[in-house]
């Protein structure tokens, strides 16, 4: 069951920001250059983007894709036998391969050695997978689709003769999940432990709690509360203002109500 935390609550009316997976197809840029499209610009994004892993992190997700792919395989057979058609989720767990696990693995390697850091080269995958380089593009695809990476092309200026910049397509960055839609297919022990009913229970408790506690605040410690930092102050002048409005309205209909 899915829980929301007290800081989620806060921040509902603040959305949020989603990476988005590039488009596939090219389009042409300025200068003549040829940029994928959905390329970002190298060094303008890489701080937020990548993490460092925690602590056995990669290693839990490289034994999930292992068992991933075992299940993929089982689902294959008992879908033939059944003659019944697989799901979504399905259907990527079953195209899984052991080339694309072994090139999740290298990618789980260079992780856990650059602090999350990894941004390798078609041609370095397939060196160091002893794969082909199509066979690399190929894995990457499956591993994207079914959620175990996360990619974002890029391209980077380069030197050039005549006016204004020129550019080129630069290696991906990578980012690695362990899927939650995987998680159903892993054997028991591999599955996060389900939180308890009373866990819940007090999370919820604590989620009114905190609404209740938002909905008596004025619009300055409203801000300041969901927002916070730059954003809220200056939300918080904008609540002041509306506040001491709200006020000198509720003072002015007190002092027409005891002269009528």
């Amino acid at each position: 069951m899915a829980t929301m935390t007290v800081g989620a609550a806060s921040l509902q009316a603040l959305g949020g920001l989603c990476l988005r997976r590039p488009a596939r197809s090219g389009a042409p840029q300025p200068r003549g250059a040829r940029i994928l499209r959905g390329s970002v610009e190298a060094g303008t994004f890489e701080k937020s983007f990548f993490t460092p892993p925690a602590p056995g992190e990669t290693d839990r997700i490289l034994r999930a894709a292992r068992k991933a792919l075992d299940a993929g395989r089982r689902l294959r057979r008992d879908a033939r036998a059944d003659g019944r058609q697989l799901t979504p989720v399905e259907r990527g767990l079953a195209s899984l391969t052991n080339a694309a696990v072994r090139v999740l693995e290298e990618l789980l390697t260079l992780a856990r050695l650059n602090h999350g850091q990894v941004f390798p080269t078609y041609d370095y995958l397939a060196q160091a997978t002893s794969l082909g380089r199509v066979t690399v593009a190929r894995a990457l695809h499956v591993l994207d689709d079914v959620g175990f990476i996360v990619r974002q092309r890029r391209f980077k200026r380069v030197a050039g003769q005549g006016p204004g910049p020129r550019y080129e397509q630069t290696s991906n960055v990578y980012r690695t999940f362990l899927p939650e839609a995987v998680l159903a297919y892993l054997p028991r022990w591999m599955r996060p432990a389900p939180v308890p009913v009373d866990e819940i229970q007090r999370q919820a408790e604590r989620i009114e709690e905190h609404q209740a506690m938002l909905s008596r605040l004025g619009c300055r410690d409203l801000a300041l509360e969901v927002a916070g930092g730059a954003l809220g102050q200056a939300l918080a002048k904008l609540g002041a203002a509306i506040d001491r409005r709200e006020r000198e309205f509720q003072n002015g209909s007190e002092r027409l109500t005891k002269i009528i």
